[in-house]
């Protein structure tokens, strides 16, 4: 006996958007009236949204990059990586350059560095989840030794007056003196606040760094059991109800 289609052709799927992105931002809950609307026509979003690209069997870490980040995502994280390996830089700053934004483009913003160093953790080696994690501290504290100056582009995004939390503070002068600090600094070295008009580079470049760098599951990232497979899943269902 076949499977029944899900959903029922003609069904209308509800899309919740997560609580998250509602707080603060004085917007009405759509929720409440959408489940006072459910009937048999009317049902909530679950599993594939037509409107999203379909994923493979087994997805892995490039499929991300080409069906779930969007176009600024995409560059930023590319550009930067071809920027540590065009200066010669270690497989593990190249590494940490192409995964360090991975959170904002697949899940979340705020705090982007932990999620995103949470993500990857059972696929790189400790000091590219570490390099990630802590680039987020590092990018708001200037290092002059190595270059790096606070970016212009965070005055225009936070003012000249913005103070970062104490546990920003903390985890960066934990960074500073640590021994993989050099590692993280130059995720911000390479990374870029406004692009230029260079051409996107191709993901392909990356193939094999991925390959020797990125413990690939056979399984597919989000269903091989991982402590963080269900990130990945909610990267390929972002609009489940539950």
């Amino acid at each position: 006996m076949c499977e029944p289609e899900w959903p029922q052709p003609g069904r209308t799927r509800f899309i919740v958007p997560p609580p998250v992105g509602l707080h603060g931002t004085g917007m009405v809950d759509p929720e409440p009236e959408m489940l006072r609307s459910l009937d048999a026509q009317h049902v909530m979003m679950m599993g594939d949204n037509p409107a999203l690209k379909r994923f493979p069997k087994a997805p892995t870490l490039l499929d991300f990059f080409h069906l779930r980040f969007p176009d600024i995502t995409f560059r930023h994280l590319l550009t930067s990586a071809q920027r540590a390996m065009e200066a010669g830089e270690s497989e593990t700053v190249i590494m940490a350059c192409l995964l360090h934004d991975i959170a904002n483009g697949l899940l979340i913003r705020s705090d982007h560095g932990y999620w995103g160093a949470q993500m990857v953790a059972p696929y790189v080696s400790e000091e590219v989840a570490w390099a990630v994690q802590y680039h987020q501290a590092l990018r708001y504290f200037a290092d002059e030794t190595v270059g790096y100056k606070y970016p212009d582009s965070y005055l225009r995004f936070f003012g000249p007056d913005y103070v970062p939390p104490d546990y920003i503070r903390q985890d960066a002068e934990l960074a500073r003196n640590h021994r993989w600090y050099i590692t993280s600094r130059k995720v911000t070295i390479y990374d870029i606040y406004f692009f230029d008009n260079s051409p996107t580079p191709d993901p392909e470049i990356f193939t094999d760094l991925i390959a020797r760098n990125f413990r690939q599951p056979e399984q597919g990232l989000g269903f091989d059991g991982s402590p963080v497979a269900h990130m990945w899943r909610t990267a390929i269902w972002p609009n489940n109800f539950l």
